[in-house]
């Protein structure tokens, strides 16, 4: 069977269609159902002393990588051969996949941004980031929406889809289970420092592959190639993470605009550095330039994983 070709029918179902909210409303999503597995096993288990919370954590993560990635391995078996293999795991794929929502959740900064409305594009870029956006001014929320629509590619695209190339049904559906874990237990706070480090040193393996050729795929797709290139690789390690920083600074080369920098979370300022310093701020018109980057990175990942389905990859 052709995982490419299976990557490939999740990737295009899902940009012509997302997950449509009538579907969620019936049953949610498979995302939300390993978060409230995740939620109520750390809920009971994210007790005691940091050792205790460091192995159950540890125990947890593996537990539910096993048990998802188990059950995508049992349907993966009982798909038929063949064609109709091919199609129906590329459905099963399908939610797992973001391209879509991405495009959507971005593009609902943009409008109210590009008119004007501070308000409404503050609104708009709290459902993508995790930083205070009231007191952000247009480059701000530029700046945010720009740095989440670079990192979340990665996560939410390119890696489920990689993975998926490599072991099918499970490997996205563990890859799945892993971030997610990452994005809920995951933080570096009293209450999740211990519990959830196995799943965000997991979570880092798994991207780092990924977030390289997200960083690659935006800095071919640029107009300005070789600063985008340049820029990545000089700056990449800058980040606090080990690869969000390579889409990222792939980004701010590619559109020649500053990211990162310091940011705001709850009471806390993260004196983060610069992405291409002394490159002027992100103008609300950048904000569309970048979802137009996006775009073209997206669809020639298309064109890989067709190049690769034929192949027979």
């Amino acid at each position: 069977m052709s995982f490419a070709a299976m990557m490939l029918v999740a990737s295009l179902l899902d940009m012509a269609i997302g997950w449509p909210e009538r579907l969620y409303a019936r049953i949610g999503h498979p995302v939300t159902w390993i978060g409230a597995l995740i939620s109520a096993l750390e809920a009971r288990l994210n007790t005691g002393q940091p050792a205790r919370r460091l192995a159950t954590g540890a125990g947890v993560t593996l537990g539910v990588v096993l048990l998802v990635g188990g059950i995508a391995a049992a349907l993966q078996a009982a798909l038929p051969s063949g064609l109709w293999g091919v199609l129906l795991g590329g459905v099963l794929a399908w939610p797992l996949v973001a391209l879509r929502s991405m495009h959507q959740h971005v593009a609902a900064v943009v409008t109210p941004l590009v008119a004007g409305d501070l308000a409404q594009a503050r609104q708009a870029v709290s459902m993508i980031v995790g930083r205070d956006p009231s007191a952000l001014d247009d480059a701000g929320v530029a700046r945010a929406a720009l740095e989440s629509l670079a990192e979340n590619t990665s996560d939410g695209i390119v890696a489920p889809v990689f993975w998926g190339m490599v072991a099918g049904l499970p490997g996205i559906a563990a890859y799945k289970a892993i971030n997610t874990m990452d994005s809920m237990i995951g933080h570096r706070n009293a209450r999740y420092e211990h519990f959830g480090k196995a799943a965000a040193r997991l979570d880092d393996l798994a991207n780092l592959v990924p977030a390289r050729l997200t960083g690659l795929f935006f800095a071919l797709l640029s107009a300005g190639r070789g600063r985008a290139f340049r820029i990545m690789w000089r700056d990449a390690g800058k980040h606090r993470s080990p690869n969000a920083g390579w889409p990222e600074a792939a980004m701010a080369g590619g559109l020649n605009r500053r990211l990162s920098g310091p940011r705001v979370y709850g009471d806390q300022i993260a004196a983060e550095p610069w992405l291409n310093a002394g490159s002027p701020d992100p103008a609300p018109q950048d904000l569309a330039r970048g979802l137009a980057l996006y775009r073209r990175a997206m669809a020639a990942m298309i064109g890989v994983l067709a190049v690769l389905a034929l192949a027979g990859g």
